[in-house]
């Protein structure tokens, strides 16, 4: 017996996004999705990371914490759930370059019942479904 391994690893990353966006999402409406997708995206172009590189970034996405009440959403199962499918196709959008900057330029984000130190002295410039983006 062998063990066939996936080929395409570029999915693995896609997944793992996913699941981040998922957990930061929820409960994940479509224009959440996309915009903390964009963010990552945007994140991507200028710091030259990789993905996995920013996905991977604690200060970043609080849910990677085991502390944050978002944690668990993080191993959601993905066979039943529409909502992190969705999650899905948006990263792989994004990948593709078919995901248009929809949370303008933004680098940073926090949810709305959130106030970190950083966010004290800036203003944010989109909220969309309770996060919160600034550059």
């Amino acid at each position: 017996m062998e063990l066939i391994k996936n080929p395409n690893e570029s999915q693995i990353e896609i997944y793992k996004a996913a699941r981040v966006i998922y957990a930061e999402t929820y409960p994940t409406t479509l224009p959440s999705v996309e915009a903390l997708t964009s963010m990552v995206c945007n994140i991507m172009k200028q710091t030259n990371q990789s993905l996995l590189d920013v996905i991977s970034n604690c200060d970043i996405f609080g849910s990677l914490n085991k502390t944050s009440k978002r944690h668990q959403y993080i191993n959601a199962d993905i066979q039943n759930n529409r909502a992190l499918q969705m999650c899905v196709r948006v990263v792989e959008r994004m990948m593709h370059g078919g995901l248009g900057d929809v949370c303008f330029g933004a680098t940073r984000f926090h949810h709305a019942d959130e106030m970190p130190d950083w966010a004290t002295s800036r203003g944010y410039i989109a909220d969309v479904d309770g996060l919160l983006f600034y550059i």
